[in-house]
């Protein structure tokens, strides 16, 4: 299993990444939406995109709708890692084609279970 991790926190990057590493994915970073298109342009489609939504140059919403508009990444389980907790901004994620939202601060159980969850939708 492949992911990409996509945070302008270096921090949270490497969080997210020893959770997935620890549980068996080979990951892949990038710090905001326009490095992210580049990332998977380099590595191809990954099973799973953890995406910020706050973030420089394009914000993980973008990233989510400009992903939704390419059939290469349909397969592709997009999950928001955000602070942003207002149910207006989860639905219009969700809706943009996000597969399911965790609010920050969260815990690797957290992250573990919303994984298994979105593999259990393909």
């Amino acid at each position: 299993m492949r992911a990409l991790v996509v945070d302008d926190s270096r921090a949270m990057r490497v969080i997210i990444r020893k959770i997935l590493a620890g549980i068996g994915y080979e990951v892949f970073e990038a710090g905001h939406g326009v490095a992210a298109l580049a990332r998977l342009a380099e590595v191809g489609a990954t099973d799973v995109a953890l995406v910020d939504w706050n973030m420089p140059e394009m914000n993980g919403f973008e990233l989510v709708q400009r992903l939704r508009e390419q059939r290469a990444y349909d397969a592709m389980r997009i999950v928001m890692v955000t602070t942003e907790a207002e149910m207006e901004q989860m639905m219009k994620a969700l809706e943009a084609g996000a597969n399911d939202y965790v609010l920050k601060p969260f815990t690797a159980d957290v992250i573990r279970e919303k994984l298994s969850q979105v593999a259990a939708q393909q």
